[in-house]
């Protein structure tokens, strides 16, 4: 396979415009006339609907625009200070795992929240990344989400670095109501986008190798 490439946006990109750069290079992975791509970036506000999302998880209409869209799971807020990893791989290159592709975006997760100083874990029959307050609360601070056509997977994932949490509220996140959310700012542990950038590049190879 070609080196994957990668992509860093400094500045939010519109939600239909980066369905429409995803949609375009998963077409030019299955022709072999680009590589794979990781894009770090953000996005203005919003809320994304996956395949299994319920109106009612909407508690918010209109407060933010919602994208329909074609990846797994339910609402998901996306806006600035959340860093967001579009992923795109061909799995049918790989191991055409899906499991594996899904296990492998968290593992990338908690290793660059551990190289930030923040434990994230996995929890049964929760989608994402979770961390455990000193009070024993649970919230997540990462979303995962995947779409995959012809074995090649996009969309990816999102880490609470330093947005505003109050968005959250709009909508009850993937559809879990017992627990809220988080960022690295509310742990106290804000880097800075360049370096979370910087350590989400720096684990990334550990992760995803040609599998």
């Amino acid at each position: 396979m070609l080196p994957i490439e990668w992509k860093i946006s400094n500045h939010p990109v519109e939600y239909p415009a980066a369905l429409a750069v995803m949609e375009e290079r998963v077409d030019a992975i299955l022709g072999e006339t680009a590589p794979e791509l990781t894009w770090l970036l953000e996005h203005p506000p919003l809320y994304t609907a996956g395949t299994s999302a319920k109106s009612a998880d909407l508690t918010t209409p209109g407060r933010f625009p919602v994208y329909q869209t074609g990846r797994g799971g339910q609402y998901t807020y996306h806006g600035p200070g959340q860093r967001v990893g579009y992923v795109l791989q061909h799995l049918g290159q790989r191991d055409r795992d899906l499991r594996a592709h899904v296990y492998r975006l968290e593992e990338w997760l908690i290793r660059t929240l551990a190289a930030l100083d923040v434990r994230g874990e996995r929890r049964e029959g929760r989608v994402g990344i979770w961390t455990t307050e000193p009070d024993g609360a649970e919230k997540k601070i990462a979303a995962i989400g995947v779409r995959v056509r012809r074995w090649v997977a996009f969309h990816g994932v999102a880490l609470n670095v330093d947005p505003d949490l109050s968005h959250f509220t709009g909508i009850v996140p993937c559809g879990i109501r017992a627990h809220g959310v988080t960022s690295l700012a509310q742990l106290g542990k804000n880097p800075g986008m360049a370096a979370v950038d910087a350590t989400l590049r720096g684990e990334f190879a550990g992760v995803f190798r040609h599998c």
